[in-house]
């Protein structure tokens, strides 16, 4: 049986496994070390806390927790590694009209509530991470189908 470095009680089995001082206060008090917490993953919503271990230093100076560069699947770095940095590959558009938008449905729609609030294509630019360019087309291609 184990006992509190502290006092010199006896532990409970289950309180052992775990901890070699006992929960007293003055034992709890001079025993127990503080996790430091560091708010990592930080959106308008919400943030995410985690205890600051080695493992954490390393996954942030890794960047795991930079929400500034966009998560990119494996199988897509691995196929970027294959391609190698210095070729460039032209994409040809079909050519039929019917070619993908570059944008989602939420991003064109988010622009035309941006629109009828009287923001510029610019300000919408700025708000959507996109170019003015995408931004003034996918405007263009809903009021060709109709959308206000």
């Amino acid at each position: 049986m184990s006992n509190c470095v502290t006092c010199g009680d006896e532990l409970r089995p289950e309180r052992a496994e775990k901890y070699n001082y006992c929960i007293r206060p003055e034992c709890r008090d001079r025993n127990a070390k503080p996790l430091e917490i560091v708010a990592v993953g930080v959106n308008k919503a919400a943030e995410q806390y985690v205890a600051l271990t080695e493992r954490t230093k390393q996954e942030m100076s890794s960047g795991r927790y930079n929400k500034s560069q966009p998560r990119v699947a494996a199988s897509q770095r691995r196929a970027r590694a294959r391609r190698g940095s210095s070729r460039t590959t032209a994409v040809k558009a079909p050519a039929s009209g019917s070619a993908r938008p570059r944008w989602s449905k939420d991003q064109e729609d988010l622009a035309l509530i941006y629109r009828a609030r009287g923001m510029k294509p610019d300000e919408i630019a700025g708000e959507l991470g996109m170019s003015r360019y995408v931004v003034t087309q996918m405007l263009l291609a809903a009021t060709n189908r109709g959308k206000p």
